[in-house]
């Protein structure tokens, strides 16, 4: 029998003068057990797979290839398979043998003597390597017809270390390799395509932020897309099946190369008063333009994003059946998404989903009982957490978060499906709800800001009679932009439980068509409107103690330093603290170790809009520019930072 029980919400006996418990948070619903690792093993992982026994399988970054017997036990067994290869990051299992990438081969591994240990290392296919340090190779993946799929991650530049390249063919770009070895080009665009998912048969893969990628993403591949980086374009031919030459797309961007006085190259800058591009006004010329399915809105939904896994538990896992899962490396952190087609195309909704694993989330994979195995590392590339590595694994513990289940386009706005009635009262007041949307430039800058952000108009909305689904009918939806949709003032009808993850990232690639809600439909009511702001006092005239003459009013007294505390939320609100803690070091410095450099206030907002990662040559991942933050809320930021002196 499957594991949901819908009934496992404990009653609460509240009075109405009584205040709702706390709201329950993810690690009420999820839990991190981490397995224990033989004693001088670091394992680094870089793939994992089940075997058809339930054993699972890992593969290092070190090289190693391990299977691990019982490993849902308490005393897991680990063997290893295999050893020195070279930087192994994908595995599979497949007929009886294993199958990874290494940095320039796929290898299958087989053990043909029945001792536990591959004896038999044969190269499938090879494909060339220029020798720099970032050309990492994932995958593989099976694709449908008994071949596999492989991306190339791109090189970087010398002089221009922050351009990517593609020295040599397949970097930058997925490939197919058939079963005879041979290298079928299939798409290109990719910088840093870390993730790739066979989902339904389909092939998708997920993209960190840099030059040219605005932030991470998911990107369905179909054979011949383009997704956004040029540095592929180099090795497209007229026998490609990417219709998109490297001339053509330089026609249409602009990729500032330009030189100093001292004939020295000057890295691209965001800059903030331009007329920008955009990645869907190139695929309005080029339809071998894909863009993402999702966007994963950076700082927020992960800086380094990983694998994809579809949930095909059938319930096991909670109630998400059917759903992604992307990890995150540089957050330590797995994410949620919904997708549905549109148009023909995929778009859908993104959220948070479980945080707090011990280094940085590389791979993962579902066992047999429903729960989810995650192989961590972070290993040259910086992760939150306080381990190098790590074998974790996530476990539902049968209760029903209150969730967004799914968030769905309408002609007029979204539906959203909750995994519990909501209370009508809370739903139908639209101060409960907020809507926004933005979207990134498409530049050589590493990254981009969120731009062009709007605050929409909710115009009303519409609760089922079962409570579990909600019309938001809203103004200003835009086509191609991530629209941020925020439930903050709902509550459950079960201990007024607020939503664990109360903010959706929906990515709106087409806009439906169909009947709208009639405005008879609707509840308008809004509590935020209703309510009058109190009216000021007027303060009263006092007199000097003598009781001779007015009391001359006292210099306020110096404000007491901010406490972590009180900036905490100023500092989430920013995606501050995705990258940033107060006194350790997580994917950047501390902001006590920023506090030693003893800049002005000044500068630190300086640095804020316009980062300089020559400054910090310890920390691997830039710092992407940041001009949207409001001027007073990071000259707040710097008095923080300044008084931790």
């Amino acid at each position: 029998m499957k594991k949901i029980f819908k009934a496992l919400i404990l009653t609460m006996a509240c009075s109405s003068a009584v205040l709702a418990q706390e709201s329950p948070k993810e690690e009420d619903f999820y839990k991190i057990v981490t397995l224990p690792v033989p004693e001088g093993v670091l394992l680094e992982v870089g793939g994992v797979t089940m075997t058809p026994n339930g054993s699972l399988a890992l593969a290092t970054r070190r090289g190693d290839i391990w299977v691990v017997e019982n490993p849902t036990s308490r005393q897991p067994y680990f063997r290893k398979f295999a050893s020195g290869l070279h930087e192994v990051l994908g595995l599979i299992y497949k007929d009886g043998s294993f199958y990874c990438a290494q940095r320039g081969e796929l290898t299958k591994l087989t053990d043909k003597n029945g001792d536990g240990k591959a004896d038999s290392y044969e190269t499938v296919s090879a494909w060339p390597v220029s020798g720099h340090y970032h050309e990492y190779s994932f995958g593989p993946k099976p694709a449908p017809d008994g071949s596999f799929f492989v991306s190339g991650n791109v090189a970087f530049g010398d002089e221009e270390w922050w351009r990517g390249e593609a020295r040599v063919p397949n970097r930058g770009s997925i490939f197919k390799v058939h079963k005879d070895g041979k290298i079928e080009a299939w798409a290109a665009g990719m910088r840093s395509p870390a993730g790739l998912g066979m989902i339904d048969g389909e092939l998708f893969y997920a993209d960190n932020q840099g030059d040219w990628m605005g932030s991470g993403g998911v990107w369905h591949v179909k054979k011949g897309a383009f997704t956004g980086h040029p540095a592929s374009l180099k090795w497209v031919d007229k026998n490609s099946p990417v219709k998109l030459t490297e001339e053509q797309f330089f026609a249409e961007r602009d990729n500032r190369k330009v030189k100093n006085a001292g004939g020295n190259y000057i890295k691209p800058e965001n800059v903030v008063n331009e007329k920008p591009d955009y990645l869907y006004t190139l695929k309005e010329k080029y339809p071998a333009v894909q863009l993402p399915a999702v966007w994963l809105p950076h700082g927020i939904l992960g800086i380094s994003n990983s694998e994809i896994i579809k949930d095909e538990t059938q319930g096991d896992f909670g109630p998400f059946a059917g759903q992604l899962f992307v990890g995150d490396q540089g957050q330590s952190k797995i994410m949620r998404v919904y997708l549905e087609k549109v148009n023909g195309e995929f778009q859908g909704a993104a959220w948070d989903f479980r945080s707090g694993f011990q280094s940085g989330v590389m791979r993962m994979t579902f066992a047999p009982d429903g729960s989810m195995f995650v192989g961590e590392t972070n290993r040259g590339w910086g992760s939150a957490g306080d381990a190098n590595q790590g074998l974790q694994r996530l476990i539902w513990n049968g209760k029903i978060p209150f969730e967004m289940s799914t968030v769905k386009a309408m002609p007029d706005g979204f539906e959203v499906e909750f995994t519990m009635p909501v209370d009508r009262k809370s739903a139908e007041d639209l101060s409960s709800i907020s809507l926004s949307s933005f979207i990134y430039k498409h530049h050589p800058v590493y990254g981009s800001p969120p731009i062009n952000r709007e605050d929409l108009k909710i115009k009303g909305v519409k609760l089922s009679e079962d409570g579990k689904k909600l019309r938001i009918v809203a103004d200003g939806l835009r086509k191609y932009y991530v629209h941020e949709l925020t439930l903050g003032g709902i509550r459950a009808t079960t201990g007024s439980w607020s939503l664990v993850h109360p903010t959706a990232y929906y990515t709106l690639n087409a806009i439906p068509e169909g009947a709208k809600l009639g405005a008879a439909e609707l509840k308008t009511f809004d509590s935020g409107k209703a309510k009058a702001e109190a009216p000021s006092k007027t303060a009263k005239e006092t007199v000097s103690p003598d009781g001779k003459g007015k009391a001359t009013t006292a210099a306020p007294a110096k404000a007491a330093p901010m406490t972590f505390a009180q900036i905490k939320p100023l500092l989430q609100k920013h995606t501050c603290l995705a990258c940033h803690s107060e006194d350790k070091k997580v994917v950047g410095p501390a902001f006590k170790d920023v506090a030693k450099r003893k800049y002005s206030a000044e500068k630190i907002v300086e640095l804020i809009y316009n980062p300089k990662p020559e400054n910090w040559p310890d920390y691997a991942t830039p710092m992407a520019p940041m001009p949207q933050v409001p001027k007073k809320d990071a000259l707040t930021i710097a008095a923080y930072i300044n008084s931790l002196k």
